[in-house]
Formats: structure tokens, sequence, C-alpha cells
């Protein structure tokens, strides 16, 4: 028998394609990754917008990327600087100061008595309920899920996980399973009472979720959020230095310093797949390449949509697979701007402590609700939800001198409109990003003469650059039914899927998205495993 070209073929040139890769190069296996446009990175790259403005396209903070994956392909020396932001978040008010979250038990108490002395009191029982559940998710990040109806191995995970939950304190073994449960807005209930800074909370709760703060499910997204870190400082959000381009550069330079070959431009048209299993791809531009092990790093729905032949697997899996729930509900915009925003609340476009927070316009638990209706009915909110960031206040050399670069990440926005309405009209497009403009200018009144220049990228867009279908960020919604030991799908939890020698190693995989190189990693683990015990 022939020996393949390759150990393993990555599909998608993603940081978590990258980062298997990376993996299972420095354990000494032949790689390719294969990478459809022409810079690798998939939705975390850096690039030129505008005339002397450089930012990140799509995703656009960190705090989540692993502290063992930045350690164990020692990122820092190849290249990769965080620096944290001065401030966590700013919330502005059409009147008043609005509210400022620094970081520190002392100062966030301090920035929430403004607004309720009790709930400032609160905060202190609420970070420790909230740590405690999120070191449990820290525990399960980088382990792989068991398989429901699993063979021995999945017993033995399942029964390991039932003894660290029964380990647990029995109030904190309530709290995971009301994360896991319950809606943002109940949850917060229990603790806040100012609509502000339940509403504060609760933004992390339906980012990229598509739903409204009062939908079950949500209060784990907003755990989700919470269990980064940077710098060894947990909960501290930060810009990579050069954008998020600069954490697939160095995921990539690891990897080919390992041995990992990387292609641009090597889009794959299909899984080549006789007799029921992975044994190579076909390009989009001719001629095949074979591998013991396909590893997709793109989304499952799009790989059994697009790239999997309907006749290789049964009928039921491919349902399964292209029946996925998927749809972040998320816009997204770069601006080039002349000068910082002067807000209302808080005067002066000279840089202050703001400028550097993540700035996010829902003022309330109302305007989340009415936020995501709207886009249900609609297509888009008259009052969108935006997070605003200004990495050029952190990193200068992404614009001219004195001037700056910010980031709009938009929720909610329906993946696809109605009335005859499609996101393949620019003239839509830009109707709604003229209206988020409007929207901060409301805030801030110099915003909308100080935009110089702007990048837009609708649900579509995401899609179609990025091959995040429907616009997901996360691979697949982050529903109940979609997370850990049922992510993607029951039966292809521990990134095995029904194809023989086919892998899942993106954010469609646990622990879900956001930028953390976790599934990347937990794959390549599981293919060393694999390839080792297939040798032996």
């Amino acid at each position: 028998m022939a020996q393949p070209d390759y150990d393993v073929v990555i599909i998608g040139g993603g940081h978590n394609g990258l980062t298997c890769a990376a993996y299972l190069a420095r354990a000494g296996r032949r790689v390719v990754v294969l990478e459809k446009n022409d810079v690798v990175g998939g939705a975390a790259i850096t690039e030129e917008f505008h005339p002397g403005f450089r930012n990140s396209v799509a995703s656009y903070t960190v705090s989540l990327l692993n502290p063992k994956v930045i350690a164990d392909l020692e990122l820092a020396r190849h290249g990769l600087t965080i620096a944290e932001r001065p401030v966590a978040n700013y919330w502005p008010l059409g009147d008043g100061p609005g509210l400022l979250m620094p970081y520190g038990i002392e100062a966030r108490q301090a920035a929430i008595a403004a607004f309720s002395e009790r709930d400032a009191q609160a905060l202190p029982r609420y970070d420790t309920c909230l740590e405690t559940a999120a070191d449990f998710l820290r525990d399960l990040v980088l382990r792989t899920p068991p398989n429901v109806g699993g063979g021995v191995l999945d017993i033995v995970r399942n029964a390991s996980l039932g003894r660290t939950m029964l380990a647990l304190d029995t109030d904190v073994q309530q709290t995971i399973i009301d994360l896991f449960t319950k809606s943002a807005a109940d949850f917060l209930a229990q603790w806040f009472e100012h609509d502000l800074v339940r509403a504060a909370f609760a933004f992390d709760g339906i980012v990229g979720a598509y739903a409204s703060p009062f939908m079950p499910g949500t209060a784990y997204v907003l755990l989700h959020h919470c269990f980064g870190e940077v710098n060894g400082k947990n909960g501290v959000w930060g810009h990579a230095m050069g954008g998020m381009g600069a954490i697939s550069s160095a995921i990539a330079s690891s990897a080919r310093e390992a041995g990992a070959e990387i292609r641009s431009g090597a889009g794959v048209a299909r899984v080549v797949a006789p007799y029921g299993r992975a044994t190579g791809v076909e390009l989009s531009s001719g001629g095949t390449i074979s591998a013991h092990v396909i590893a997709a790093n793109v989304t499952p729905k799009l790989l059994f949509r697009d790239l999997i032949e309907p006749a290789d697997v049964p009928r039921a899996t491919h349902a399964r697979f292209t029946g996925i729930r998927s749809g972040s509900g998320t816009f997204r915009m770069n601006v080039a701007l002349s000068e910082l925003p002067d807000f209302s609340g808080r005067p002066g476009s000279q840089a202050q402590d703001h400028h550097g927070a993540g700035i996010i316009i829902g003022p309330g638990m109302d305007y989340l609700e009415r936020a995501y209706l709207d886009s249900r009915a609609n297509g888009w909110s008259s009052e969108p939800i935006i997070e605003m960031l200004i990495p050029s206040t952190l990193d200068p050399a992404l614009a001219p001198t004195g001037q700056h670069v910010a980031s709009l990440f938009v929720q909610h926005v329906a993946p696809q409109l109605a009335d005859g309405r499609t996101w393949e009209n620019e003239q839509e497009k830009n109707r709604f990003a003229d209206l988020v403009i409007d929207t901060v200018t409301r805030y801030a009144p110099n915003f909308k003469n100080s935009v110089l220049g702007r990048q837009t990228l609708s649900p579509l867009d995401l899609e179609t650059r990025f091959g995040l279908t429907d616009g997901d960020i996360f691979h697949g919604q982050l529903g109940l039914d979609q997370m850990f030991a049922t992510r993607p799908v029951i039966g292809s939890a521990n990134y095995r899927l029904p194809l023989q020698g086919l892998y899942l190693c993106g954010s469609g995989a646990h622990p879900g998205g956001g930028v953390t190189g976790a599934p990347g990693h937990n794959a390549a683990r599981e293919i060393l495993r694999d390839l080792k015990w297939r040798r032996s």
C-alpha cells in the first residue's frame, strides 16, 4: 500500500487549525495545513482597511487564549505580546457619566455604589461565586468530553467528571447547575437590583448568542466569557499588539518551526472518503492530497454540507450535522477616526481610561431585550447593542499619529433578512452601518464627523470570507444541546467524527468559540493517541 502524502491534513488555517498543526508537528508528525484564503489566521487576522489604518478584521480582543497553549507553543518567543486594557468596560448613558468598570474589587464596588450601594455590597459574593464556577469550567476546557453511549474510555471520563462535580460544595454545584440552565437575567436577579448593573453583567450572556438575556442558556454564555485571563491575571481583557493577526502569526511561526507545512490559497473541495474512511482531500484547484488523518477546522455544518458527500455517511448523520443551530446575530465594523470619541458623560477627545475600555452601548435590560425582539421582527435592531474598542490607544502603530482605529462589534443582526431583503445588497449593509454610526453618535456627538473610513462585515460576509456558517462566531450556537458532551452533536464530542479518520479541531468542538486554541490542542491530543494506537 502506498504511503500517504502526510500523517495529517488540516482543513482551514484559522488559529485552531494552526494550533493543532503545531502540536502534531512537535510530536514528529508530517502535517499540512490548507487555507483557502491568501492569509492564514481565519477570523483572527489584521489588515489595512483604510489607507494608513490597520486593525483586527473579525475577532478583536484577547482573554480566552489558553495559557497552556501560549506556554507550550512559546508564543511570546514567536512575537506575541498582549497589552492589558487600563480598565475593563465602560457603559455610557444618555445623561450622567455612565458606569466605568475598573479592575480590582474595591474599585469596582466604588463604581457600582454610585448606582446601588446594595449591589456594591453583593459584588464580592457574586465574584466569588462566578470565579468558583469559572475554575470548574477552566478544568473542563482542556478535557476531552465523554461520548454519550461511548466505550470504556468514555465511561472512565464520565466517572472522572462525576467525581470532580461531587467533590464540590453543594452551593457551588447549585451555582453551576444554575449557570448551565438559567437565563442571564434570572441568574443576575439573584444578586443585583439596579437595571444598569444587571445589564452590564448580562451583556456577556448575549454576545454572539443571538438571544435575549431572558432566554435560558444565556447564563452559561456569560460564564463562557468569564473564564479567561491575560498575562496570568484572571478576568482581565487585553489587546494583541499588532492586532489579532499577531496571534495567528505567532502560532503559525511555532508550527513551521516544528516542521508543519502551511499552504495559503489552497481551498478544499471535498473530503475523499472511500469505504467509510477519510483518506485525503480534493483541492479546489484540482489534485488530491492523501493522509492517515483529516482534521477539519471549519464549522461542522459547513463540513457536512459542502465537503462531505451525503452518500458517505448515513442520512440521519448528515441531517444531524447540517441541522446544527448556528447564527450569532452579529455585524462587524472597523472605522478610521480623526479623533477619539467625545462622550457627553465623560467629555474630552484626549485619551482617558474609558477610551481604552470595552465601550458598550446597552444601557439597560429592556434595551438588551428590545434589541433582540426588534431584530427578530425586522432583521436588525433600530437601537443596536454595540461594543466598541479603540485598540490604537494601546497600540499607536495601528493608525497615523494623533488618529485612531475602532472596532465595533454589533448585536443583534439576523443572519438572513426577511421581506425579500438580503445582505448581498450593499445598500442594506450600508443602511445598517449608518445606523450603527448614528447610535454611537448619540452618546459621543463628535463620532460621526470623525469617521474617515470604514470596513463592514455582515453575517453573510463573515460566512463568505471566513466560512462562519450563518455568520456564527462560535461555529455553532452555545446552547444547552450543543455544548460539552453534545458538541457538536451527540456521539462526536471526543473530536472524532462519524467518518473514520476524520476529526474536528475547530470551535464547533468543545469548548466552543472564542480565540482559545483549546479545540486545536485537544483534537491534536486525540489524533496523536489514535495514530499511536494505529501504529502499534
